[in-house]
């Protein structure tokens, strides 16, 4: 097995708890990364101002991968490189997610954008990222900045349906998938959490063979195929877990940090 060089990790349902906390063994476990010259960094769904409060704490001095890995960010939170979704394929986006019945949002570099305030997500959204929503009565002023949009809905099947729909109407002009069950993640097209993975391996000279990658979502398996490494979390749905190479515990139980062990003992640092 190739020794591994850096470490890639999806936030919500991986890295965090349920209730977005990180446990003091997960935090420890990313020290012992560091300590063992393991390179660490998160990729998410999150808008980048939602990874922030996560860079000090995992003392992370490598980039970073907001928007599903599609906008690359240094720890002070500057772009380096940014993608968006093209205009057409935002409207034609915002069409289907109105036929579905979603909850709809557009994050743009720097801004939440939501039209229902009282939408079921938006508080539980502004909890986990840590920032408020800007109220607007028509996102037409903002199709052409638009680096994320998210259909959120409660409706689990209905979500997975429009998903499919999604992906059908979009084809190679976009990227949907979900990144919860309740979130419907739409993205610019050709990036993806796993261009985002190759990205950092060519950033530090390696090959994708020496990164490991953990995740429990649809949306972590485009770095799953590129990587040497996998762990579906234990939360994770049984066909995230069939395309990984590993299964650790759950986000409750600090599948993470456990995933994060066995790294370091096959590297001979456990």
């Amino acid at each position: 097995m190739t020794p591994i060089s850096l470490v890639v990790s999806d936030v919500d349902g991986t890295l965090l708890t349920k209730d977005k906390t990180l446990t003091e063994r997960a935090r420890v476990a990313v020290q012992r990364l560091h300590q063992a010259g393991i390179g660490f960094t998160i990729t998410s769904s999150r808008p980048a101002i939602g990874m922030r409060f996560l860079i000090e704490p995992l003392a992370i001095t490598l980039p970073v991968g907001p928007f599903n890995g599609s906008s690359i960010i240094d720890p002070q939170m500057n772009p380096v490189e940014q993608h968006l979704i093209p205009e057409a394929a935002t409207v034609r986006s915002l069409e289907i997610l109105e036929k579905f019945g979603a909850d709809i949002w557009i994050f743009t570099n720097d801004e939440w954008l939501i039209r229902n305030p009282d939408g079921r997500y938006v508080a539980h959204e502004q909890r986990t990222i840590r920032s408020d929503p800007t109220v607007v009565p028509d996102f037409a002023p903002y199709l052409e900045r638009a680096c994320k949009i998210v259909g959120a809905s409660a409706d689990a099947a209905g979500l997975e349906a429009c998903e499919k729909t999604m992906q059908e109407a979009l084809g190679t002009s976009a990227h949907a998938v979900r990144s919860q069950t309740y979130y419907l993640d739409v993205t610019p097209p050709d990036v993806s959490k796993g261009t985002f993975v190759q990205a950092m391996a060519r950033r530090l000279g390696i090959s994708t063979d020496a990164v490991a990658t953990i995740g429990d979502m649809q949306n972590d398996l485009a770095m799953f195929r590129v990587s040497g490494v996998s762990f579906a979390m234990g939360n994770a749905a049984d066909n995230v877990k069939q395309q990984a190479t590993h299964v650790t515990a759950s986000n409750e139980q600090d599948g993470f940090a456990a995933a994060m062990e066995t790294i370091l003992q096959q590297n001979g640092a456990g």
